[in-house]
């Protein structure tokens, strides 16, 4: 059975269970799940999605357990799970013979409905008002994360030394995809610096827990001038200072200022962020690239970016403090 076919089926499915007068049907995408927006008579706008079996079913129900208390308790608009006319957060899709992801891949497996958060994507450079209440958002984010109090059943991957390690295993059998030989050191000894340096940074409430994982400006909409946080399918246990670092990634040196101011007019930055800080943003860096890695779509894209890349490799393997000064692209040969 194609994926069309296994999706549209369990997508049939969940409209029943779900008793939804929907008038609408668009297909958004698939990565670790495949996802729809629906239209209704009368629930609105609802994000449908259907999770492969890289998520359990207590770690979806984790994810829906964040988001309740981001949306209850710190006011944050962010999508929220809906129940089924059963009273269950979470619909099985049956395990059916060829309900599989990826030409087989991945069986899909579970189903979970949401709000929809209403907002747009910046198309363009965003202002430095916007970047700034982008950092008050993701400020208040962690706060509501150190208020947070877990259920016994609730479980959430980290990301740290251990996941850095498997997209880095990922990536290295690639690196001649990506880069000449002649560069590869320069990918090898930064992977090779990047868990001790995570090893060392000592976790505690003020610094680590609950974070969105996944924090670039594609799962980033605006609303009215404020910004609304979207899908939190990788959301998980780690530094505060992971989030903000996916956050400033794609922007330049000013750009990643005014995010900061925003960040800090809430939460106190740590006297040592900085380098800290970099550490992840190359960390985050070799792990999109890891997951991106295998899609020969996307080598092209990532080709381009690699005389950036490897000057902020070079910058950070030299100690050099590199996020907010401007940085010149090294001549890939």
């Amino acid at each position: 059975m194609k994926l069309g076919t296994a999706a549209r089926d369990i997508v049939l499915r969940a409209l029943k269970a779900y008793e939804l007068d929907w008038t609408k049907i668009e297909y958004l995408g698939k990565s670790d799940s495949v996802t729809f927006k629906l239209e209704t008579e009368t629930a609105g706008k609802l994000l449908l999605r259907i999770h492969g079996e890289r998520c359990s079913r207590a770690e979806i129900l984790s994810e829906l357990e964040w988001l309740s208390h981001l949306s209850g308790a710190a006011e944050l608009v962010v999508p929220v799970g809906l129940r089924d006319s059963s009273g269950s957060y979470i619909l099985e899709t049956g395990n059916e013979p060829g309900n599989e992801l990826y030409g087989g891949a991945q069986e899909l497996n579970y189903v979970t409905l949401m709000r929809w958060v209403e907002g747009e994507h910046v198309a363009g450079n965003l202002t430095d008002e916007q970047l700034h209440a982008v950092g008050v958002m993701l400020a208040g984010m962690h706060q509501a994360g150190e208020q947070f109090v877990p259920s016994a059943e609730f479980t959430r991957p980290a990301w740290g030394a251990d996941s850095f390690r498997k997209h880095w295993n990922k990536l290295e059998k690639h690196l001649s995809a990506l880069v000449p030989e002649a560069w590869w050191k320069l990918y090898q000894a930064a992977a090779a610096r990047i868990p001790g340096e995570l090893e060392a940074m000592t976790p505690d409430p003020g610094s680590y827990g609950l974070i969105h994982g996944d924090l670039h400006f594609g799962n980033v909409v605006f609303a009215d001038g404020q910004p609304r946080a979207i899908d939190f399918g990788l959301c998980g246990y780690g530094f505060y200072l992971y989030d903000l670092a996916a956050a400033l990634l794609e922007l330049s040196t000013e750009q990643r200022r005014s995010l900061i101011r925003g960040y800090s007019s809430i939460r106190a930055l740590e006297p040592d962020y900085e380098r800290k800080l970099e550490c992840f943003f190359i960390m985050i860096m070799i792990g999109n690239y890891s997951h991106h890695i295998s899609n020969p779509d996307e080598l092209p894209s990532l080709r381009e970016e690699q005389p950036y890349a490897l000057a902020y490799l070079k910058e950070y393997l030299a100690d050099s403090r590199f996020l907010f000064k401007g940085i010149e692209p090294v001549q890939v040969e």
